[in-house]
């Protein structure tokens, strides 16, 4: 009698997603879902083969009597979470309150019927709604469902917050019974931190490059055509010439050359910025494609020639 009257309740005209008209032409159920409770719902063999290939599987499965109705068992989740899945099945549809409330059972129920639109939009919602608290039960969960996106998004969450996450009775309970899954995260975390270190690494050599390149223009400039302060012996100082593009560059440079053409210690190699002075010319030399022409001192002497030498006369203006 009760599972009478829990039949005529679930088979009211919205329960299929449908509006009134389109349920009122739907066939008599020629199958019945039973779930958790041993409640049941009542469904067409049809639509829930066309729209599950493992649903198909049980339907065509050959009955031992032909006068037994079809019965398919979906346990171990709630009666609701089972009542939204196959309305998803009809209409292809969830409600965002309905998401909210069961997004977990249903990504487990698309999983095991291959209903992939479902699950696609299970694995959005519930990436979108994850929390210190949750995460470790939705990675859990994408991981045996073969969710990737899911499966990344909470690794990426929870390497970004371990120490929230470490203190959830989620994490207590994955240290207890899921050790495997622990190591994934800690190995997960470790490659993380690596990948850190090279980018932070790549980042400061690709800056430290750009910084030489600067310099190797301006000291070129410099040599060739003069700055504000500093140029070739055979060129006129100026009190016109401007700052160029680069001058925040170039007026270091100019520091550094002023004091190279007067320090006393250069020459014994006592001083530690007339080193990064001949560090400058020697990449300049073995990088420069213009020996014959340049006018870089010690240039066209060649990397291997280079020996202290008097720059006084030759660049201050």
């Amino acid at each position: 009698m009760e599972e009478n009257q829990t039949t005529s309740l679930n088979i009211s005209d919205d329960f299929y997603g449908y509006s009134s008209a389109s349920a009122r032409e739907l066939p008599e159920p020629d199958v019945h879902i039973i779930t958790s409770a041993a409640l049941r719902i009542p469904a067409h063999s049809s639509i829930l083969a066309s729209a599950s290939p493992v649903l198909e599987n049980i339907i065509d499965r050959p009955r031992k009597h032909r006068s037994s109705e079809r019965v398919i068992p979906i346990l171990g989740v709630p009666y609701d979470a089972v009542v939204s899945f196959v309305r998803f099945l009809y209409s292809f549809r969830c409600s965002e309150e309905e998401m909210e409330k069961y997004g977990i059972h249903l990504l487990a129920l698309s999983h095991v019927y291959s209903v992939p639109q479902l699950k696609q939009s299970c694995t959005k919602v519930l990436g979108d709604w994850l929390t210190m608290e949750n995460v470790v039960d939705v990675l859990q969960l994408a991981r045996m469902c073969d969710a990737p996106n899911l499966y990344l998004k909470c690794m990426k969450l929870v390497a970004n917050h371990f120490k929230a996450v470490e203190k959830t009775e989620g994490w207590k309970f994955l240290q207890d019974h899921d050790p495997w899954l622990e190591l994934e995260i800690l190995h997960f975390m470790d490659e993380a931190e690596s990948r850190r270190k090279r980018s932070r690494r790549l980042r400061e050599e690709q800056s430290l490059y750009l910084q030489l390149s600067e310099a190797m223009e301006c000291l070129e400039h410099i040599c060739t055509e003069g700055c504000t302060s500093v140029g070739p012996y055979d060129m006129e100082p100026t009190e016109k010439k401007g700052p160029c593009s680069k001058f925040s560059t170039c007026q270091g440079l100019q520091l550094l050359i002023k004091h190279f053409a007067t320090c006393k210690k250069r020459v014994n190699g006592g001083c530690s910025r007339c080193n990064r002075m001949w560090q400058l010319l020697r990449l300049h030399s073995s990088i420069c494609e213009h020996h014959d022409c340049c006018r870089v001192p010690l240039c066209r002497g060649g990397v291997h020639h280079i020996r202290p030498l008097n720059f006084t006369i030759a660049y201050i203006k």
